[in-house]
């Protein structure tokens, strides 16, 4: 190679012929180039009319899934209960709205949870959250409410569990926290079973709102569902729940349930 490399530097006529083919070489180049350009021009000049405009990449949505509206059978009074979760946004960064409660079909009494928080997306399937809550509670006695600020993660963890772990400062300086976790396990291509679990955790005692300090309470849930659409989707299942600890002690001493069972039915819609 380094001998051929020396025949070319030494010999002129065929160092012109080189100069020579090289000058060719960059005009027909020049001249491709220019054609294509040509071409490229054409072909954006004739896109048609009914193609309409670009798509964004980045649009906004938005989702409103009521996961539970269901009826309880329970121990004591049946209950109506609601879960709802929905957002708007994009791919990174969302407004989310959560709210969930129940109502007693007897005496009316019951509570309700409603949570605004904005979403950041900080990993593949992860959201972290933050903004307020309000709880309030209705009924026989006098109502009752408090606001609180809210930061955690909302996301999908290995095995496919969807999780939501939130900390919860309130307005009267209280801390708690909640985790909760579900999961869908498919039997076919429209049957699935849902288990989840729940537990809520307190740092201080608040005995206005029947709360201890250390673990309040777990639930577990295990439904049933039916997919006759994507939008629609019926089920039953059962749940229980029980007040752990010191919330449990505060339960029996205003002579309320420390636990209890339900057989639950309801649907799943999404818009």
């Amino acid at each position: 190679m380094v001998g051929g490399f020396g025949v070319w530097e030494t010999n002129p006529a065929i160092a012109q012929y080189q100069d020579h083919n090289m000058l060719m070489t960059e005009e027909n180049n020049n001249n491709s180039s220019s054609e294509s350009n040509q071409d490229i021009d054409y072909v954006i000049e004739e896109i048609p009319d009914e193609w309409g405009e670009p798509i964004n990449d980045s649009q906004s949505f938005s989702v409103l899934i009521f996961d539970q509206l269901e009826y309880r059978v329970n121990d004591g009074e049946d209950s109506f209960n609601w879960d709802v979760i929905g957002w708007k946004g994009g791919d990174y960064q969302r407004i989310w709205l959560k709210t969930e409660g129940d109502v007693g079909l007897d005496t009316g009494a019951g509570e309700a949870e409603i949570q605004l928080l904005y979403g950041k997306l900080i990993a593949p399937f992860w959201d972290f959250q933050a903004g307020l809550r309000y709880d309030q509670e209705y009924g026989e006695a006098e109502n009752a409410g408090r606001a609180f600020a809210v930061v955690g993660v909302q996301g999908l963890s290995p095995y496919l569990f969807e999780v939501d772990a939130a900390l919860f400062l309130s307005d009267e300086g209280d801390v708690s926290a909640r985790l909760s976790a579900e999961q869908q396990l498919l039997i076919t291509q429209k049957l699935s079973l849902q288990p989840e679990i729940e537990m809520n955790i307190a740092a201080q005692k608040v005995e206005e709102f029947g709360v201890g300090s250390g673990i309040n309470d777990i639930e577990l849930g295990l439904r049933l569902r039916y997919e006759i659409n994507r939008n629609f989707a019926p089920y039953v299942g059962i749940t229980w729940g029980t007040k752990l600890f010191e919330t449990a002690d505060l339960a029996r001493s205003e002579g309320k349930e420390v636990s209890d069972f339900s057989v639950v039915g309801g649907v799943k819609l999404l818009f």
